[in-house]
């Protein structure tokens, strides 16, 4: 399936070391014809980190698509009935923001695009980067794995031994889980080997 002509939300949220690897993908989606709406969470707005400013990740995505950000809740409720998403990518998705959706707690411009695109029956392709993932975070996640329309983009232990409890999912494979995902198809493995020994 190509998805050019898909409109396809991508909600960042606060996983701030995982940004240079989404940005990419937001670039291959943009070129792949696709319309890609940002939506970003508050901490994305305000947040400064050694991974780099808040302004400059705005700059950087605005520079990426010319698609208006959605920066706020009210911003993002029209994209339900009024204004369809194709699909709702998250990526990435921070355990907090697992934690509600997973309880149905909309308090952000991206959990709001989620629920939206719910509302439609349309696809949400979930991009989990936690560090509680095999903690108190776990059940959160297979919540939303047996939850109708939401879909995983394959994860893995990103470091067994330093962070026992911590998955990330493999950015790389965003294009082709969206792809399954409009298909209504869980793109498999989706339970995959990220560490490599150093």
């Amino acid at each position: 399936m190509s998805l050019k002509g898909k409109h396809i939300g991508f909600g960042l949220t606060g996983s701030h070391c995982t940004y240079e690897e989404v940005m990419p993908v937001m670039e291959q989606l943009v070129k792949a014809g696709a319309r890609v709406t940002p939506f970003v969470s508050y901490t994305v707005q305000s947040t400064d980190t050694k991974f780099g400013k808040s302004a400059d990740w705005l700059e950087r995505i605005q520079e990426i698509t010319d698609e208006p950000l959605v920066d706020t809740i009210p911003k993002a409720e029209p994209f339900g009935p009024q204004t369809p998403l194709d699909c709702m990518l998250i990526a990435p998705m921070t355990g907090n923001s697992t934690s509600k959706l997973a309880n149905a707690l909309t308090d952000s411009p991206v959990l709001m695009g989620a629920k939206a695109t719910l509302r439609t029956g349309k696809p949400v392709v979930v991009a989990i980067s936690t560090n509680d993932a095999l903690g108190l975070n776990g059940v959160n996640i297979m919540k939303l794995m047996s939850t109708k329309n939401i879909y995983f983009v394959p994860f893995g232990q990103d470091h067994p031994f330093k962070k026992p409890n911590s998955l990330v999912a493999d950015m790389t494979k965003i294009p082709e889980t969206i792809e399954s995902a409009l298909n209504h198809e869980q793109y498999q493995p989706v339970l995959i080997e990220r560490y490599k020994e150093e």
